[in-house]
């Protein structure tokens, strides 16, 4: 009898252990339990070659925000590497960041994700290939100055180079500093900061506003 009182009480206690964990998996999706889940999800979206943005949060970025009207100041390349997500990203230095660190980086932990529309192009061959090119890059420092040179990168530089001379896309017409809004006290003062009184008006730039208003990129996520 005592056998049996015993094999109850385990069996009561296992599915009343179990019912309670499918309750709170359903009722409060950001539990520790579900947290795996959720993630598995987001990053069964990604594919190779996807270019992310996100809004970081120091006095450069809020400067670039202001020059370009736009939310995004950040955004880097995802990379599949032996099956775990990283992002290909231009800071200080050049560097593979895992995805959910790269994440967390951001304001509030928002990002979008762009994807090229006909991107049956990023076939393995070009894929591979822009990895190989990119490796170039890797650790070289970040270019606070913003020149269109490749001895240092900023981050939308990055992403373009490689999907330019690696994949052949174009992905926006390449703009001049002069084409921002430059009038802005606080960008004002990170120019003068980098350059004094002689700012490069001319010099080529693409930001990170480009790429999230390219037209040959879709949104395949978004969380703001």
């Amino acid at each position: 009898m005592k056998k049996q009182k015993y094999l109850f009480l385990g069996i009561t206690f296992l599915l009343s252990f179990g019912f309670a964990l499918f309750v709170a998996m359903s009722v409060f999706p950001n539990n520790p339990f579900s947290k795996r889940k959720t993630e598995n999800t987001i990053e069964s979206k990604l594919k190779d070659g996807d270019i992310i943005l996100q809004t970081s949060q120091s006095a450069q970025c809020e400067a670039v925000r202001i020059a370009t009207n736009s939310k995004f100041s950040h955004c880097g390349i995802i990379y599949n590497v032996n099956g775990n997500w990283f992002v290909f990203e231009a800071v200080q230095p050049v560097k593979l960041t895992p995805f959910e660190d790269w994440i967390k980086h951001g304001k509030d932990n928002k990002y979008v994700v762009k994807r090229l529309i006909d991107d049956k192009v990023l076939t393995p061959e070009v894929l591979q290939k822009m990895k190989d090119y990119s490796q170039q890059f890797d650790g070289k420092e970040y270019d606070a100055y913003f020149e269109w040179t490749d001895t240092k990168i900023y981050c939308s530089e990055l992403v373009w180079k490689i999907y330019k001379n690696a994949a052949g896309i174009e992905l926006s017409k390449l703009r001049y500093l002069k084409d921002f809004n430059l009038s802005d006290a606080r960008v004002q003062k990170i120019l003068k900061e980098r350059y004094g009184n002689e700012i490069p008006l001319d010099e080529k730039v693409v930001a990170p506003v480009d790429l999230a208003n390219s037209k040959v990129l879709k949104t395949i996520i978004d969380n703001y």
